[in-house]
C-alpha cells in the first residue's frame, strides 16, 4: 500500500501576491533562444557525446537559427576543454553566434574557463552557484550570507579577467544563475542577485543575464510564474539584467512552467532539443516553440525539417524520440479513432473545397508539413477506424475520391479484416481490398468488346449509340441502345436483359494520374427494386469505357451477393 505522503513531504508553500498581472498577459514574440543541448543535454547522457557528434549538433543548432549555445563545462573535463577549442579554432562559429561556457563559481575554475575561450569573438560567461534553502542545509552547511559571498567573489574575479579579454576583441557578456532558483526564498533570491549585477558594473547598455533555473521542479506553474513576476518587480536594478529561464520538467510541467515564466516577464530561454536533460529532461525547445507557432507567432527557429532534426539528435545522443512526442513523434499527427478520422477527412476536404489559406483541420494543431511531415500517415486504420479513415487513405494514397454515400460500405470491408487480423493495415492492403472489391470483379457479367457512335441533330442535341458483345457465364449475346451519353446508351441497351434491374442513382469520375498516362475512375451507384443501393467502380484510360465498367462491377457485386 502506497503510504500517506503528509508525514514525509514537505508541500511547497507559494509566496504571497498582493496582485498578479502575467495571468492577463499573451506571448506575441519568441524570448531569446539560448541551446543547452551541449551541456546539460550531453551530461545527462549515458555515454557523451564525442568531439565530432558534438560538432555535428553544433552546425545543427545553428541552421536551426539559435544564436545562444552553452557549448560546455570547459573547466570540467578534457573533452569538453577539446571541443571549445575545436570550435574556435576551427573557425565553426559564425560571427553572429554566441557561444556560452558554464562554470561554477570557484576561483581556479574561473581562471581554467577563461583560457578555454580565447580566441573566441562572441562569449558568454555563465557563472553559478546554488542557493536553495534545501541545499545551503544539507551540502553547503551555510548560512546565505555565506552563499551571497561565494558569487560576489567570483563575480568580482571575473570582472578582473574580463579586461584583457575585453582588449582583445572579444565580445563577453556576463550571465549569473542562483541554481536551484525555485526552491529559493524570493527576497534571498533578489539580494544575491543585485549584488552580483553591482559586482559585475551591470548598465541599461551592458546588461547581465539573470538566468533563474527551477534546477528541480517543485511547484505548479503558475507559483512558478508568481516567482518570477515578484523577483522582477522587486530587483532593484532590473533594468540592467536580462531575465532568463533554464526549466527542468521533474514533474512533467516544463513547458507549461516555460510560458508561464514568459508571461510573467521572462525575456530569454534556455532549452534542449526534445528536452533532453539530467534526470527528466529540460524545457523542449521544439515544443515550446512550435506551440508559439500555433498561436500565430513565429519563434524564429527553423523546424522546417523536424525529421532530419531528430535523426542528427538520435544519432549523436544515442537517445531515442519517443512515438507521442509533440509534433515529432511518428505518431503524434496520426489519427486510430474513427471519430477522429471522421473529423480530419472532413477538415481537409473542407480546405481543399473552400481553397483556404486558414488551418482549420480538427484534431491537428498543425499543418504537418510545416515540419516536414507527410500527409500519408495522418489516418492509419486497425480496428478502432471508421468509415471515413479508409476513404481517406484511398484518397491520400492512392487518388480515390470515394464518394460519401460508398464511405460506410468500404468502411465495413476494411472494418471486417481488421477484426479478422487484429493488427493495423497498412495502405496497401487496404487497397488490395478495395480493388477485390470494387474492381476486379467481372463474373458473371462480363464486356468482351463494344463501340459508341455519337451524332448531333439539327437541334445540337447529341445521341450516342452503344454496340457490345456481353457474356454471362458461358452465354453471350449482343446488344446496343442510343441515349444522350454513353452510361444512358448502354442502360438502353440492356434493357430487356436479366441484368436490366436496376435503377441508376448516382455517378461521379475523376481522374487518378496526371499526364498522358492518367486513368479514369468512375464510382456508380444503382438501386434495386428491394430499395437496396449497389455500389461499383470502374477503372480505364478510356473516360467513356469507366462508367460501364463500374456499372458491370456494380451489377456484379449485387447479383454475386
Amino acid at each position: 500500500m502506497v503510504k500517506d505522503p503528509k508525514n514525509k513531504y514537505i508541500p511547497f508553500v507559494p509566496i504571497k501576491m498582493e496582485h498578479r498581472a502575467w495571468t492577463d498577459r499573451q506571448i506575441t514574440h519568441p524570448p531569446v533562444w539560448c541551446s543547452v543541448d551541449l551541456r546539460d543535454g550531453n551530461q545527462a547522457l549515458v555515454d557523451p557525446m564525442n568531439v565530432e557528434e558534438k560538432l555535428e549538433l553544433f552546425h545543427t543548432l545553428v541552421d536551426i537559427g539559435v544564436k545562444e549555445i552553452e557549448v560546455g563545462f570547459p573547466s570540467a573535463s578534457e573533452t569538453e576543454y577539446e571541443f571549445l577549442r575545436a570550435l574556435i579554432d576551427g573557425h565553426h562559429i559564425p560571427d553572429d553566434v554566441t557561444i556560452q561556457m558554464l562554470v561554477q563559481a570557484r576561483p581556479h575554475l574561473i581562471r581554467k574557463t577563461f583560457e578555454a575561450m580565447e580566441g573566441a569573438k562572441n562569449v558568454i560567461l555563465h557563472f553559478y552557484n546554488s542557493t536553495s534553502t534545501l541545499q545551503r542545509k544539507v551540502v553547503f552547511h551555510s548560512d546565505m550570507d555565506g552563499i551571497i559571498q561565494i558569487a560576489v567573489d567570483a563575480a568580482k574575479l571575473i570582472r578582473e579577467l574580463s579586461e584583457p579579454v575585453i582588449r582583445g576583441g572579444t565580445n563577453l557578456r556576463y550571465q549569473y544563475s542562483p541554481e536551484s532558483f525555485m526552491g529559493t526564498e524570493m527576497d534571498n533570491a533578489v539580494l544575491i542577485c543585485q549584488r552580483v549585477l553591482e559586482e559585475l558594473g551591470a548598465t541599461p547598455e551592458n546588461k547581465v543575464i539573470l538566468n533563474l533555473p527551477s534546477t528541480v521542479e517543485n511547484c505548479m506553474p503558475n507559483y512558478f510564474a508568481d516567482e518570477i513576476e515578484y523577483f522582477i518587480e522587486h530587483l532593484p536594478s532590473r533594468d540592467c539584467a536580462i531575465i532568463s529561464l533554464h526549466p527542468h520538467n521533474d514533474r512533467g510541467e516544463g513547458v507549461a512552467t516555460a510560458e508561464m515564466g514568459l508571461l510573467a516577464g521572462a525575456e530569454r530561454m534556455e532549452a534542449t532539443l526534445f528536452g533532453n536533460g539530467e534526470r527528466t529532461g529540460n524545457v523542449d525547445m521544439v515544443t515550446l516553440a512550435m506551440n508559439m507557432y500555433t498561436q500565430g507567432v513565429n519563434p524564429g527557429l527553423d523546424f522546417s525539417n523536424i525529421n532530419q532534426i531528430r535523426s542528427v539528435y538520435e544519432r549523436v545522443t544515442k537517445m531515442k524520440v519517443g512515438e507521442r512526442q509533440p509534433y515529432v513523434g511518428e505518431l503524434v499527427f496520426t489519427a486510430f479513432s474513427g471519430s477522429h478520422q471522421d473529423a480530419i477527412n472532413k477538415g481537409v476536404q473542407y480546405m481543399r473545397e473552400s481553397n483556404s489559406t486558414i488551418w482549420e483541420v480538427p484534431y491537428l494543431p498543425i499543418d504537418p508539413s510545416d515540419v516536414g511531415r507527410q500527409y500519408e500517415p495522418i489516418i492509419r486504420i486497425n480496428s478502432q477506424s471508421g468509415k471515413g479513415g479508409a476513404a481517406f487513405v484511398m484518397q491520400a494514397n492512392f487518388g480515390y475520391d470515394i464518394p460519401k454515400a460508398m464511405q460506410p460500405e468500404f468502411g465495413q470491408i476494411v472494418q471486417v479484416e481488421t477484426d479478422r487480423v487484429g493488427t493495423e493495415l497498412k495502405p496497401e492492403r487496404i487497397y488490395e481490398l478495395f480493388r477485390d472489391a470494387y474492381i476486379d470483379i467481372d463474373a458473371p457479367y462480363r464486356l468482351i468488346k463494344h463501340a459508341f457512335r455519337e451524332s448531333t441533330d439539327g437541334t445540337g442535341v447529341s445521341h450516342v449509340t452503344f454496340e457490345g458483345t456481353l457474356s454471362h457465364k458461358d452465354t453471350v449475346f449482343q446488344v446496343s441502345g442510343e441515349g444522350n451519353g454513353p452510361i444512358d446508351a448502354f442502360f438502353n441497351a440492356i434493357h430487356g436483359q436479366k441484368m436490366d434491374r436496376f435503377t441508376f442513382v448516382d455517378y461521379k469520375e475523376h481522374a487518378i494520374q496526371a499526364g498522358s498516362d492518367s486513368m479514369a475512375v468512375a464510382y456508380i451507384q444503382l438501386r434495386d427494386a428491394q430499395g437496396t443501393d449497389h455500389f461499383g467502380v470502374g477503372v480505364d484510360h478510356n473516360i467513356n469505357l469507366a462508367p460501364l465498367r463500374g456499372i458491370l462491377s456494380a451489377i456484379n457485386r449485387a447479383v454475386g451477393k
